[in-house]
């Protein structure tokens, strides 16, 4: 196992909410490294279609960080502007409630929380 503590995030690909995520992971939870799992617009993924190729593609590289990483926190994103998912900030909200279920059905036993990128990028836990 690699030294050091860490989270896993499911972010979206988007740059501009890479650091952010990752700061707030790091000072909310004392966290050495923050292992990102990046896809366009994934609370999309996982909220229409948590079985699908993409979605299990996604489950495995969870499972690698919590596995050989012992990440001890899952979080999954969602942001502002998402070129990867362009719907209202409802319908991204309502995605990432999904997700989170759809993240704590892979039962990994550790923690899951969502998370809010805001058009100001700042990071604000919601669920």
């Amino acid at each position: 196992m690699a030294r050091g503590t860490f989270a896993t995030t499911v972010n979206c690909m988007d740059g501009r909410n890479q650091l952010p995520v990752i700061e707030w992971l790091k000072a909310e939870y004392g966290v050495d490294f923050v292992d990102s799992v990046t896809e366009p617009g994934p609370i999309r993924i996982l909220s229409e279609a948590c079985n699908s190729a993409p979605a299990e593609s996604i489950m495995a590289r969870v499972a690698i960080s919590v596995e050989k990483h012992g990440s001890k926190h899952i979080a999954v994103v969602g942001h502002h502007d998402c070129a990867g998912n362009p719907v209202a900030e409802e319908v991204q909200k309502e995605q990432l409630r999904k997700s989170l279920a759809a993240v704590r059905a892979w039962r990994f036993g550790i923690e899951v929380v969502g998370l809010w990128v805001d058009q100001n990028w700042q990071v604000h836990s919601v669920y």
